[in-house]
């Protein structure tokens, strides 16, 4: 069923637009997982340096306590992106994509509205889609 009333846009639209909060939420998670990797190889090489400088036992306690330990308990980055992904992003982007169908499948639907409304009808640089654009 379709319905493209400003009322259901507009529930669609705050739906879609928490997902573009998910969206960041889990780039900021690849962003933990690509630092703490940086970070553990990073750890690696000065646990060798202090090898090298003579602290063996420090870089023994390092490398037994800190080198490839888990972030989370039995988990590394990797897994925590992967849980995230699997319990609760696919789960919100399967409903985004159901509210969607409401509107026709719009992917932005009230922001498509709010374009129409807001721009000057043959003014350039307010054109409907880019194949509006003047030759």
């Amino acid at each position: 069923m379709t319905d493209q009333s400003p009322a259901t846009e507009e529930a669609v639209g705050k739906i879609s637009a928490a997902f573009e909060t998910i969206e960041r939420a889990r780039g900021a998670l690849y962003t933990f997982h690509q630092l703490t990797g940086t970070a553990d190889f990073a750890l690696e090489e000065g646990i060798d340096a202090l090898r090298r400088a003579g602290h063996h036992d420090l870089a023994a306690d390092l490398e037994r306590e800190l080198l490839g330990r888990n972030v989370l308990p039995g988990r590394w980055t990797f897994q925590v992106v992967e849980d995230y992904d699997d319990t609760y992003y696919e789960v919100f982007r399967e409903y985004v994509a159901r509210a969607r169908e409401l509107t026709g499948g719009e992917r932005h639907s009230w922001e498509a509205r709010l374009k129409r409304q807001r721009r000057t009808p043959a003014e350039p640089g307010h054109e409907l889609t880019p194949e509006h654009l003047p030759d």
